[in-house]
């Protein structure tokens, strides 16, 4: 009796254990089942900086598991091969990608535009716009140059040159692969490139250009709640309604990056780099100068080499600074000095080979550091010749003319003491040495040994 009690009473405890777990499952399987979103905003000029930054992101999102990642765009363009990272960043990515053109008011212009085309999903807030997407050079930013009548006449043909034909078709067949690819619009995409044209986003949404319009990220994330998504890793089936948002914002990398990737800042460092090279080789043993320049020197070279950059104008720069610092020490009379002012505009002016919008250096700036390099190139310049010109009060080329006084006085030579110091002296040709304790005057110095002469007059020399 005893036994089939303690049965029934174990029985009735393991039912209850399990309505209680079955009733405690659906309150914690919601929260659990709910992935993130991250949200990474791309603003600006795309550069090394920014595709670094969009690079790591999505690598962030799929360690930490979001069901989705929203690329919020706002951008005029950027460089080509810092677009083609964020790209295959993209392609790549086993989280779900959705460029988001907003807000209101932002566009996806040329870089933009081939990020939207790549994205799993592809949408616009209303009141921007995307498109312009025509190459530039080694940039994409806007719409290309028209060649000129005489250009025209001597090819035969309204074609551009050869290699802007490369460049266009190159454009036009990723653009079309990206939009074949996500199943879009790839007529109006050709256009894009081609024609450098644009379309807002009711224009988009009706041409198959996007997926949908929203009016912020919420709202996003409301439309696709459910929608299948296919990416590098498979299927995925969106539960965005009620997903925490995680915003991604740039670290202290990418901020440094962004920093020294400037155009304008780089020029500088380079600058400072050269200046201080110059001062501790001028000045063995400064230390400060050596270490900051060269510092400044190796940073300013590294963001160089990550922009598209003219080794012309380049090495017009190190020349004009060359001339610059050889001017401090060669009396050229300002030749140098005004030449390598000239090399140095001219070349910051070539510098950076691109013209996308946010990466040019500014022509204000060109001519504020060519004004200032020049007023000190020519101080120094005009503090070393002063110091040329003063009278030397040191050292043995002070000796001639001096007065001494003689100590001793052997067969054909003596000593004397001349400045406070003892000196061995020798007689002028067809003189002799005088007395002990005559005055003599130097006429040379042939290394340890003075020529002397007598001293006659009673003019004071101040020496004994």
């Amino acid at each position: 009796m005893r036994t089939n009690l303690a049965d029934w009473l174990w029985n009735c405890a393991r039912c209850t254990l399990l309505l209680i777990g079955f009733a405690l499952t659906p309150m914690n399987a919601p929260a659990a089942a709910t992935a993130s979103v991250a949200v990474i905003p791309l603003k600006g000029a795309i550069g090394p900086a920014s595709a670094d930054f969009v690079v790591r992101s999505l690598a962030r999102a799929a360690d930490e598991h979001a069901q989705l990642a929203v690329l919020e765009l706002d951008t005029p363009g950027g460089l080509d091969l810092s677009m083609r990272s964020i790209i295959q960043a993209i392609l790549a990515s086993p989280v779900p990608v959705a460029a988001f053109i907003a807000p209101s008011g932002a566009r996806a212009a040329s870089a933009g535009t081939y990020i939207t085309y790549a994205s799993h999903i592809a949408a616009m807030a209303p009141g921007t716009n995307l498109g312009a997407a025509s190459p530039v050079q080694l940039g994409l930013g806007g719409p290309q140059r028209e060649p000129s009548s005489a250009g025209k006449a001597a090819s035969g043909t309204d074609s551009q040159s050869t290699e802007t034909r490369k460049q266009m078709q190159d454009a036009a067949a990723y653009i079309r692969g990206l939009a074949q690819l996500r199943g879009r619009n790839a007529q109006w995409a050709e256009r894009a490139v081609r024609e450098a044209v644009a379309l807002s986003a009711t224009e988009a949404l009706e041409q198959n250009v996007i997926d949908l319009t929203a009016s912020d990220v919420p709202d996003l994330l409301a439309k696709l709640d459910g929608r299948h998504v296919k990416t590098a890793s498979g299927d995925h089936v969106l539960a965005t309604k009620h997903a925490p948002l995680v915003v991604l914002q740039p670290d202290w990398r990418s901020r440094f990056l962004a920093t020294i990737t400037d155009p304008s800042v780089a020029l500088i460092l380079m600058m400072i780099g050269m200046y201080g090279l110059f001062f501790e080789f001028a000045n063995p043993g400064m230390v400060l100068p050596g270490v900051a320049g060269a510092i400044c020197l190796l940073v300013g070279l590294f963001a160089l080499q990550l922009l598209p950059i003219s080794f012309v104008g380049l090495g017009l720069i190190v020349l004009g600074m060359g001339f610059l610092v050889a001017e401090m020490f060669l009396p050229t009379f300002g030749s140098l000095g005004i030449g390598g002012i000239i090399a140095f505009a001219i070349g910051a002016l070539m510098l950076i080979d691109t013209d996308v919008p946010g990466f040019g250096i500014p022509a204000g700036l060109v001519v504020g550091l060519a004004l200032f390099t020049a007023l000190f190139v020519f101080t120094v310049s005009g503090v070393a010749l002063r110091a040329r010109k003063r009278p030397v009060v040191s050292g043995g080329e002070t000796m001639p003319g001096s007065i001494g006084v003689m100590l001793a006085r052997e067969s054909e030579s003596g000593w004397a003491r001349v400045q406070g110091e003892r000196w061995r002296v020798q007689p002028a040709a067809s003189q002799a040495l005088p007395h002990e304790g005559a005055r003599v005057r130097v006429i040379s110095r042939h290394g340890l040994t003075l020529t002397v002469e007598p001293f006659e007059g009673e003019r004071e020399a101040g020496h004994s």
